[in-house]
């Protein structure tokens, strides 16, 4: 996501950082080139143009004449009107009601509403610990009601059976009783959604609304539209009275107009993003991460809650201990890195958190493909227990049969197992205190009063 926006703006911002002195040419040329930046990732227009122009404000102020470094605080202040523009800070759901907290989704056809519930459903049982129910009142769309159902399942949440026969209002009021004699804590009811805004549609929803009352009305708008999604998500805010945004798809979206105009067009905070097709690919939208993010500084925050949450930490203990005790670090143990790796978005999931990742060139980016990360795992399938055990024994018969095996070629197999030997070496010099200086080395990527990522491997 903003990979356009970012190439762009880190060019631009580049030319400022290090001067020493910033005069008005220099900065109204710099903003020149902002404008055309956000313009071209499909920011609407009148966001464009307050972001500029309170950029501009700040920058010929004393905020950045009185500074030791203005190139510094010129980006320092582009970061904060970003942030501005987006939201300024997290908006969490509001629960606080008497249960089950009623939450209502909206939204277009395709933009991903009954994905959305599901992945929302996720998120609440697993993060917030709340026990969850869902229900669809879309009567139109033959399969959606089936497709939420096998999305429950998936999840692991409860949910209330409806048919195309019933009302939308008589299957949300049904859910609701249910809800409460269960002692739901949530009820999430994905609605009818159609190709177009229409007056049939917003009528029908604004009944719902009406007879429901929900705690939450969440708009669900796929990023890819760009600024069209700001355009749809104000249309139905003055509809409905909406509490926020669901930004879909937005793995997909290389520009990012959505993102950065949504809030300012309609008032409503983008509450959570939607980053891949997977059900747990749901997280909470944090403007101060994404301008962090925008301006390639990445978002290790993010990151660290990611391997908090994701990495297995009973096997990277047995893993650094057996490393520590010298056993050695064999090719399962490699083959598990690989697998937490793609658990957490794959290589270029992890290298787009990381700061100055933004400005890797196409080169390494195709290097990190994830393609490869796939294509490791499978010739390492490939092997037997004892090839795994010791890589050494894997000569020209067994390379043949190992490739034959995956369906890859004797070079690939001769590429992985070099890369798996500068991982051995990487995993000796940890043993030997290493480990310590790497994490000293990453601590100069943090935030001030950060902890320590620490990587797939705890430390010492």
């Amino acid at each position: 996501m903003f990979e356009n926006l970012t190439d762009r703006l880190s060019a631009t911002l580049k030319n400022v950082s290090g001067r020493g002195r910033l005069t008005e040419d220099n900065i109204k040329e710099t903003l020149r080139e902002v404008r055309m930046a956000l313009l071209e990732a499909d920011v609407a227009l009148p966001v464009v143009k307050t972001f500029v122009s309170q950029v501009k404000e700040r920058a010929l102020g004393t905020e950045v004449s009185k500074s030791l470094k203005p190139g510094q605080m010129f980006i320092k202040i582009v970061q904060s009107e970003l942030e501005s523009v987006m939201g300024d800070a997290n908006v969490g759901l509001n629960l606080a009601t008497q249960p089950p907290a009623v939450i209502l989704m909206a939204g277009l056809q395709g933009a991903g509403k009954t994905t959305s519930v599901a992945k929302l459903a996720k998120y609440l049982t697993e993060r917030e610990k709340k026990k969850v129910m869902v229900v669809s009142a879309d009567v139109y769309r033959p399969a959606a009601i089936k497709q939420l159902e096998t999305l429950a399942e998936e999840v692991n949440v409860t949910f209330q059976p409806s048919n195309i026969m019933q009302k939308p209002v008589a299957i949300v009021e049904d859910a609701i009783e249910a809800a409460k004699t269960q002692f739901f804590d949530v009820l999430l009811v994905d609605t009818a959604g159609r190709l177009h805004v229409d007056a049939d549609m917003m009528s029908e929803i604004k009944d719902l609304h009406a007879a429901v009352n929900p705690i939450e009305t969440l708009f669900v708008v796929d990023a890819m539209t760009g600024q069209d999604a700001a355009n749809t998500a104000k249309a139905f805010g003055e509809a409905l009275p909406l509490t926020g945004v669901i930004l879909t798809k937005a793995d997909g979206d290389a520009r990012g107009g959505a993102a950065l105009s949504v809030r300012q067009i309609t008032g409503k905070s983008i509450k959570f993003i939607g980053m891949g097709e997977k059900v747990d690919a749901l997280e909470p939208f944090h403007p101060e991460r994404m301008a962090s993010r925008i301006l390639g500084m990445g978002d290790v925050l993010s990151l660290i809650e990611e391997v908090e949450r994701k990495v297995d930490k009973n096997k990277a203990q047995k893993l650094a201990q057996k490393v520590q005790k010298g056993k050695g670090f064999d090719l399962q143990d490699f083959k598990d890195q690989l697998e937490q790796m793609r658990g957490m978005g794959g290589m270029m999931g992890l290298m787009d958190k990381l700061p100055g990742m933004g400005n890797m060139t196409a080169q390494i980016k195709d290097q990190a493909n994830d393609k490869q990360f796939v294509q490791m795992e499978a010739i390492i399938n490939s092997m037997t227990p004892g090839e795994r055990a010791k890589p050494e024994i894997i000569k020209g018969s067994r390379k043949r049969r190992i490739a034959s095996g995956s369906g890859t070629q004797i070079q690939d197999v001769n590429r992985m197992l070099k890369q798996f030997t500068q991982m051995q070496k990487m995993m000796k010099k940890m043993s030997g205190g290493g480990m310590k200086k790497m994490m000293r080395q990453m601590k100069g990527m943090m935030p001030p009063g950060g902890a320590g990522p620490g990587g797939m491997f705890p430390p010492r």
